[in-house]
């Protein structure tokens, strides 16, 4: 004997999603485009860093508070894993093709990982705290109050 679950209108299922679900009044994609400008993902003119991965207090700007971020060790796992994504065929290609000196290699590869490394990470840092704040986490969220 089969087990039917009950019954539920469509109109209850839809109603109900709707309480439970905010308005998404910080859209995702636009707060990453933003923060991969290294902009304020609030109003995208402010500099969201002061220096080169320091991240300002608030925005000059539209006053957007940013100090809640939490972007810890987010950035720079993000960038080794680009980085090491791209290098590691880069790394095979070259060396079955053109068989070039091992240090040759070794120095060239370097560079440019250093070179993407240092290009990306304070990329990396702002989406990372652009996401937070679309996302409403770690105090970016206006209608919790946080403990004193």
């Amino acid at each position: 004997m089969k087990h039917n679950p009950p019954e539920r209108s469509q109109d209850i299922v839809t109603e109900t999603k709707k309480s439970f679900v905010p308005e998404d009044d910080r859209p995702l994609w636009p707060a990453v485009y933003k923060g991969w400008r290294r902009r304020c993902p609030n109003c995208g003119s402010g500099e969201l860093l002061k220096g080169y991965l320091k991240v300002r207090d608030t925005c000059p700007v539209c006053k957007q508070e940013l100090h809640h971020h939490k972007a810890d060790d987010g950035p720079a796992y993000l960038t080794i894993l680009i980085v090491g994504h791209l290098m590691a065929p880069l790394l095979h290609f070259v060396f079955v093709t053109w068989q070039p000196e091992p240090l040759v290699t070794f120095t060239v590869l370097t560079v440019f990982s250093v070179g993407l490394s240092l290009y990306l990470l304070p990329r990396m840092k702002g989406i990372v705290v652009a996401i937070q704040w679309s996302r409403r986490m770690h105090g970016f969220d206006d209608n919790k109050k946080m403990p004193s």
